[in-house]
């Protein structure tokens, strides 16, 4: 079996998205994807938990990189506005050469429940985190969960649309087509009586 290398846990990621999307992921162990980049199980572990959070690794960086976008937003930036702005901040995340990997991770994390529910969980996360982020800004309370929620959906249409088949821009101009829409939809809504 081979030493470390560097980029062992890009390499069994790539390896696991590979066997998850042929095989499945029910079907696929973190023996066989160790493996099939010569590598033992227990380096696996080493990386990660367990196979589920190949699939999910850099949740970190993705949240330090919202607390970014959020940070540098303008001060006189409404809500919604400034978590677009911290969505737009996630592109270096969903560079035109992850799209292939981003779809086939979509694929798989949309054929397995349990994985859909991680996602939902990573989800609302993003959500405490935007929202709280807000709070420190200044932004009221119901304000900042509004804007905080309404920002994951915002974020969960413009990667959708992001990964689909034949979609060429890149992510920030998505994000910013669907932050104009629902911003378009919001003004043409009338008060619940």
């Amino acid at each position: 079996m081979a030493r470390w290398e560097p980029g062992t846990a890009e390499r069994l990621q790539a390896a696991a998205l590979e066997l998850f999307a042929t095989r499945g992921y029910e079907r696929t162990t973190a023996t066989e994807i160790a493996q099939s980049v010569g590598l033992t199980e227990r380096t696996f572990f080493r990386h990660f938990q367990d196979k589920r959070e190949v699939l999910f690794h850099g949740q970190d960086r993705l949240s330090e990189a919202i607390l970014d976008g959020v940070r540098g937003a303008p001060d006189d930036a409404s809500p919604l506005d400034t978590v677009a702005h911290a969505l737009c901040a996630l592109a270096p995340f969903f560079s035109p050469e992850r799209r292939a990997s981003s779809r086939t991770r979509k694929a798989v994390v949309d054929d397995n429940p349990a994985l859909q529910e991680r996602e939902l969980r990573k989800l609302a996360d993003l959500a405490v985190l935007l929202a709280d982020t807000l709070r420190a800004r200044g932004v009221g309370d119901l304000a900042a969960t509004v804007a905080a929620q309404t920002g994951t959906a915002v974020f969960g249409v413009a990667f959708g649309r992001w990964v689909r088949d034949g979609e060429e821009r890149g992510f920030a101009e998505v994000v910013t087509e669907v932050h104009g829409e629902l911003l378009a939809l919001a003004g043409r809504a009338a008060p619940v009586a």
